[in-house]
This record gives C-alpha cells, sequence and structure tokens, in this order.
C-alpha cells in the first residue's frame, strides 16, 4: 500500500526530502513530465508525457487510470 502520493505538477517547487523512498510514490503530471524520474518510486504520466512528444519507458510511466487507482489506495494524497 502507498502511504503517500505525491503528484507533482511543476519540479521547481517540489521539495523532494519529504517523500518516503520505502513507502511513497511520486508522479511527476503536467509540466513535470519534463524532467524524467531517476529515483526508486517516481514516476511520468504517460498522456502528459505524450502530449509533450516525450519517450518514456513503460516501467517508468503510468497511464491516468493507474494514477486514479493509486489515488484511491493511498493513505494520503499531496499535490504539489
Amino acid at each position: 500500500m502507498v502511504n503517500t502520493l505525491w503528484l507533482v505538477r511543476k519540479l521547481g517547487d517540489f521539495f523532494s526530502d519529504l517523500v518516503d523512498e520505502d513507502k511513497d510514490v511520486v508522479i511527476l503530471i503536467q509540466d513535470g513530465v519534463l524532467r524524467f524520474p531517476t529515483k526508486k518510486g517516481w514516476f511520468l504520466c504517460k498522456e502528459d508525457a505524450q502530449a509533450r512528444g516525450i519517450k518514456v519507458p513503460e516501467n517508468a510511466a503510468k497511464s491516468y487510470e493507474e494514477i486514479a487507482k493509486l489515488i484511491v489506495e493511498a493513505k494520503r494524497v499531496v499535490v504539489w
């Protein structure tokens, strides 16, 4: 189970020290997808990346459907 789901729209304002790498999931959405995730538990929104012409490996992306499922299952959701 995901403790905190972080939905990050823009990386410049996000303080990643708040993320617990063992229990949290970070999904880069909107303009956040302009930076490729390199940490464990970090993903790009598949559709947002495609809309910006960014090719992403399947294992590094989550679809809208997968994100919606994570929102329901997470103990807490933070949009940054």
